[in-house]
């Protein structure tokens, strides 16, 4: 089975820079405490490190 991951976004985007923001969008996430699930992937990772100290992450199995 693929890993996926299950991301939160759990803090707000006001305050933030411009490039954080589109990270965020990129991954899917318009709204505090939606979730999202995205592909275990290099890229999404990448996003992920970029945004981290905004989101919570979980692996899952799917």
């Amino acid at each position: 089975m693929a890993k996926k991951l299950e991301i939160t976004l759990t803090r707000s985007l006001i305050g933030r820079p411009e490039n954080q923001r589109v990270t965020v969008k990129t991954l899917g996430l318009r709204k505090m405490h939606q979730t999202v699930v995205q592909e275990d992937n290099a890229a999404i990772r990448g996003m992920v490190n970029k945004v981290s100290h905004l989101l919570t992450v979980k692996e899952i199995e799917a």
